[in-house]
């Protein structure tokens, strides 16, 4: 087992109102703060589609997405569980953000949303696991936690690789740096080949890296206004993704210029698979607080 960033079951800090609306036709829940700090969270995937801090969206979502319940949300904050990329016999990055999640009773005041998920039929023919999977999503101002909790509810041991797939919004990657991975083991999935991090990353497409997860917190700085990035120890890597203009122009559901405002920095798990003991469970988190340039 391993904590996350927020423990489990601690109170928020700032009280929230709470509403329920339709984004491009699909069920959604919003938090809203008094200083006007916004999340919004789609029961299709438990996918965050939006978190506003200080007046501008911080996370990035394509125009070109595909809302018809059923595809996979191109953008906000993708859980991929239980398996990374291709990584694995099941489909890209899992089934669960393919699946509508349930809204559970609030357990954590009102600056809190909690979503589940159980295995049914459908996901035993393509997992044959007993699970429960949790997103936590807490909202406190100008900061965002989201925490993906995975408890086996069966006798044998579960194991699973995923991350949560943040897609983060930026002004112009060109003029973006990512500190705070310097000294980590990388492996650069394009080029096969495995270095130490640099201390400052631009990261201009095509980018797609892994690294040993960092134990302090990254940071994405931006001439607009940047992001501190913290990923609890549950998650075993880091990946940082830009699919560059080639990547964009071989994607239905993404603008051929998308590459240019957008930067993953994953809480991952990519190489080792996690391991949950039969009535046991495991948690990670990723904390996005906004700050400076």
């Amino acid at each position: 087992m391993a904590n996350s960033v927020a423990e489990f079951g601690a109170a928020s800090a700032a009280p929230a109102t709470r509403s329920e609306e339709l984004f491009h036709g699909q069920p959604c829940h919003r938090l809203t703060l008094a200083n006007g700090d916004t999340v919004l969270v789609a029961q299709h995937g438990a996918h965050v589609v939006s978190w506003v801090s200080g007046g501008r969206e911080r996370l990035f979502l394509s125009s070109k997405t595909v809302w018809d319940g059923r595809a996979a949300i191109r953008g906000g904050i993708p859980v991929c569980f239980p398996q990374f990329n291709q990584r694995g016999d099941l489909p890209k990055h899992g089934f669960v953000r393919n699946r509508p999640w349930t809204l559970l009773t609030a357990e954590r005041g009102d600056a809190s949303l909690c979503l589940g998920l159980n295995g049914d039929d459908s996901i035993r023919a393509l997992w044959p696991a007993e699970f429960e999977a949790r997103l936590r999503v807490d909202l406190l101002p100008e900061k965002l936690c989201v925490t993906l909790e995975v408890r086996n509810l069966g006798t044998q041991a579960l194991s699973f690789t995923g991350a949560l797939h943040s897609y983060l919004a930026v002004s112009d990657i060109a003029q973006v740096r990512l500190s705070g991975l310097g000294g980590q083991k990388e492996w650069d999935s394009l080029a096969d080949t495995h270095q130490s991090a640099l201390k400052s990353l631009q990261c201009v497409g095509p980018f797609d890296r892994v690294y040993s997860a960092p134990h302090a917190p990254m940071h994405l700085h931006d001439p607009q206004g940047g992001l501190e990035i913290s990923n609890s120890e549950g998650w075993a890597d880091c990946v940082v993704w830009n699919p560059g203009a080639a990547g964009c122009a071989g994607m239905a559901d993404m603008t051929p210029d998308a590459f240019e405002h957008m930067l993953c920095v994953e809480a991952a798990q990519v190489f080792q698979p996690i391991s949950v003991a039969p009535g046991g469970y495991w948690s990670g988190s990723q904390v996005l607080r906004a700050v400076g340039a």
